[in-house]
């Protein structure tokens, strides 16, 4: 396992609290939220929750990429473009809306749909490319285990196995299960801002395990911006999961209205403009609706 020799450690920590989000549904979100509006380059991170009928119906996105990571149940995915699927329990969805997407994600399961969203920016040479997706089912998601720790690597590398995703904006997304009583070593490349995101149990992160407490499950742990990785360990009865993603920052000013993420506020005047009169990568979007909506009778 690799060696870390100048841990992170946390500078900040969230508890992400539930709320309303969506039609119906409810998310835990850590980034975005007034505490912590921007994590260069993270716009957004939502632990979501959501049963039929609630959904996200129908709704725009350009200047960023939205990565979709389910843990529970299964979302179906449609867009005015026609591409459309559906994304059950460990499957990824790796969407760059670049210059625009129009689409609804709604549950395809009975029960509670259970996932991670997680929006990344793009730099202002890569805002307007064209739309595109990679979506990796579960069984493909590059995995593999060591001394009690299992990890599934969605974007970036660990314990020697890489992802196939392709990142406009370098980035690492790995999905860690430490058994009780392991613990991980993860290098995290210098330059990259960091967090961790815990999931299931509670663990021990950063410099010294000795004196650090058990963190629970559903916050968010800001890493230091230097250091070479990170240090976590279970040292409780129960499994310890939680997400580490990293990545570079773009160090570019933002501007953003909801779904919309610019660099500039006439950047966003013209992408309203566009989705307003279906224009410049929102032609389509005129006389789409889809199927979920039309379901709904609205």
């Amino acid at each position: 396992m690799s060696v870390v020799r100048e841990p992170r450690s946390i500078v900040r920590k969230f508890l992400a609290r539930p709320q309303q989000e969506g039609l119906g549904a409810v998310v835990r979100r850590s980034i975005g939220r007034f505490e912590l509006r921007y994590f260069d380059p993270f716009l957004v991170l939502d632990e979501f929750s959501v049963s039929a009928p609630a959904g996200f119906p129908d709704h725009p996105h350009r200047g960023f990429e939205t990565v979709t990571y389910m843990l529970q149940g299964a979302v179906t995915h449609e867009d005015f473009e026609g591409h459309k699927g559906t994304i059950g329990a460990g499957d990824l969805q790796w969407m760059t809306a670049g210059r625009g997407v129009v689409h609804s994600e709604m549950p395809a399961a009975e029960g509670t749909q259970k996932g991670l969203q997680l929006w990344i920016n793009l730099s202002s040479k890569h805002k307007m490319i064209q739309p595109r997706y990679q979506e990796i089912s579960s069984a493909n998601i590059a995995e593999a285990t060591k001394d009690g720790v299992k990890v599934r690597v969605i974007a970036g590398e660990a314990l020697g196995i890489k992802s196939t995703i392709q990142t406009k904006t370098p980035t690492m997304y790995l999905d860690f299960t430490l058994k009780p009583g392991s613990q991980i070593q993860q290098p995290i490349p210098k330059s990259y801002n960091s967090f961790v995101y815990i999931l299931e149990g509670e663990g021990i992160f950063g410099q010294d395990s000795r004196t650090n407490l058990p963190i629970p499950s559903h916050n968010l742990l800001l890493l230091t911006g230097f250091g070479d990785g990170l240090v976590a360990c279970n040292k409780g009865t129960k499994i310890l999961r939680f997400i580490l993603v990293g990545g570079e920052p773009l160090g570019e000013p933002i501007a953003q209205l909801g779904p919309f993420v610019m660099n500039t506020q006439q950047e966003i005047d013209q992408t309203i403009e566009d989705f307003e009169n279906c224009t410049n990568g929102f032609e389509k979007a005129r006389h789409w609706r889809s199927q979920a909506r039309v379901k709904l009778g609205y």
